[in-house]
């Protein structure tokens, strides 16, 4: 089974169990996101990834140079909590940790959330890496992936109760583009996933690939 095919049937099961109103509000919004061309304008694999120091939601500050100082690293940006497709994919990312960690890798999660809702995420998908959060998006920006969440997601998701300022903890509504690259030790992307449908997520089989083929390759570090 692969994430794409999991993420698949969860959005057919969802379409059948939502309000018609809200499968045509998040279809809307997933155009809005398409049309935004952020994919397009985002770092990529040969781009120098950008240093950065957050605070954790196991309480502590993580920065990318001291992960990188002890070998590659895959860091995942995503969505947020109320994000069903980001959980999924966390998960299968949490039951591929053995395999990252034997190849020498970290992993690293960051989304705009406050330290709460992080820690709600990691708590809720037994999570075992670190779990960051990017409050106000400025990591998110440096990677050019942050964008303003279309109003109609904002829509269904104050409707449920999750108003995405209160989940960020800011005004802003920016998001980040679900992106996961994996970095070698000397900062720079060797692999990268970028995708505007926010239901397509990086497999397991291509990020373990991409780190297989950066141990025949190590670059001097930091």
């Amino acid at each position: 089974m692969t994430i794409q095919n999991d993420s698949r049937v969860l959005w057919e099961n969802l379409q059948t169990q939502m309000p018609a109103d809200v499968v045509d509000k998040l279809k809307a919004g997933w155009g809005e996101i398409m049309s935004k061309g952020v994919q397009q304008t985002c770092l990529q694999a040969g781009d120098i990834a950008p240093d950065f120091a957050l605070p954790s939601a196991s309480g502590k500050t993580v920065r990318l140079s001291e992960a990188l100082a002890r070998g590659p690293a895959v860091v995942t940006f995503y969505r947020g909590a109320w994000c069903v497709f980001c959980n999924l994919a966390l998960q299968a990312y949490q039951a591929a940790l053995p395999e990252i960690s034997r190849r020498g890798a970290s992993l690293i999660a960051i989304s705009p959330q406050t330290l709460g809702n992080s820690l709600s995420v990691q708590e809720k998908n037994a999570l075992e890496f670190e779990v960051l959060s990017d409050q106000g998006s400025h990591v998110a920006q440096s990677y050019k992936l942050a964008f303003e969440i279309p109003q109609t997601h904002r829509s269904v998701l104050a409707q449920f109760d999750m108003p995405v300022t209160r989940m960020n903890g800011d005004d802003t509504g920016l998001i980040p583009l679900p992106a996961t690259y994996v970095i070698n030790p000397g900062g720079v992307i060797v692999w990268a996933h970028t995708n505007a449908n926010y239901r397509v997520r990086a497999e397991i089989e291509d990020i373990l690939a991409a780190l297989d083929k950066l141990a025949q390759h190590r670059a001097p570090a930091y």
